[in-house]
């Protein structure tokens, strides 16, 4: 059964799509069956994948309105999963199940159906508290939240760590911190050892010992329609996210053992 992880921060710009497209990627040369839901109305995960969302039939606005189900949805990439896409059209169907019954239930039903198919489940949300990230955190076991290791780290952070407490009591009480990604990392950088050592100290084994660096590689991808490990496997970019998923797989062996 898949364990489904929201890759979350209402802080724009922390890498959030990156990392969801490079993660499911890296977790599919793992050899783990991977379906990624892009649920950003911006549709980026969805071209970062190859996939253009202009042309599309069904996507995830079509998914939430009930018009097609996941499997109608669901797309092959040539990395090595599937992807639920996306384009501007969500943005109308988050207005739409405004007025909808259990409207943040929408996700959590139609990824039930395939739960039991993949290993993992990534959702990309989008960088707003809104009711697509609602939706996501509804639906997800665990939530990935990156943060960029520059000023402003912390913005926002207090208002999601509330927001997903509020969850757990009223609709999702087995939603938990996945953990805490430090991505564009510059060791040489002083500004970014001190967010560092600060995301340690208040959160502790939450944080990944995993970092994402600043790269070139990484930013080039998406331009080319594939994740980094395709476009360079040797760049630290893709050595970074192969690491990521080593050790998100290892933690939940651990914990099935511990169980």
């Amino acid at each position: 059964m898949a364990r489904i992880i929201a890759v979350t921060n209402q802080k724009g710009g922390v890498g959030k799509t990156t990392t969801s497209v490079n993660l499911s990627a890296s977790l599919a040369a793992s050899r783990k069956k991977v379906l990624l839901v892009d649920l950003d109305p911006q549709g980026n995960a969805t071209m970062g994948c190859g996939v253009d969302k202009h042309e599309v039939e069904n996507t995830a606005c079509e998914l939430l309105l009930g018009e097609a189900n996941i499997r109608e949805t669901m797309v092959k990439v040539e990395s090595g999963f599937s992807i639920v896409p996306t384009n501007t059209d969500l943005t109308a169907a988050e207005v739409a199940i405004m007025d909808m019954p259990q409207r943040e239930q929408k996700l959590r039903y139609q990824l039930t159906i395939v739960k039991d198919e993949f290993d993992y489940i990534i959702i990309d949300c989008p960088p707003s508290l809104s009711m697509l990230t609602i939706n996501a955190l509804v639906a997800a076991d665990g939530v990935l939240i990156p943060i960029q290791c520059e000023y402003y780290a912390l913005e926002g952070l207090t208002s999601l760590l509330d927001t997903i407490e509020k969850v757990k009591a009223a609709a999702n009480p087995n939603l938990e911190i996945e953990g805490l990604l430090r991505t564009m990392a510059d060791p040489r950088n002083n500004l970014s050892n001190e967010v560092s050592a600060q995301l340690l100290k208040h959160f502790g084994k939450k944080v990944y010992t995993t970092m994402i660096p600043r790269n070139v590689r990484l930013a080039e991808a998406p331009s080319h329609g594939i994740p980094v490990m395709e476009y360079d496997r040797s760049s630290r970019g893709a050595v970074s996210y192969m690491a990521l998923a080593a050790e998100i797989i290892r933690k939940a062996k651990m914990k099935s053992v511990a169980i």
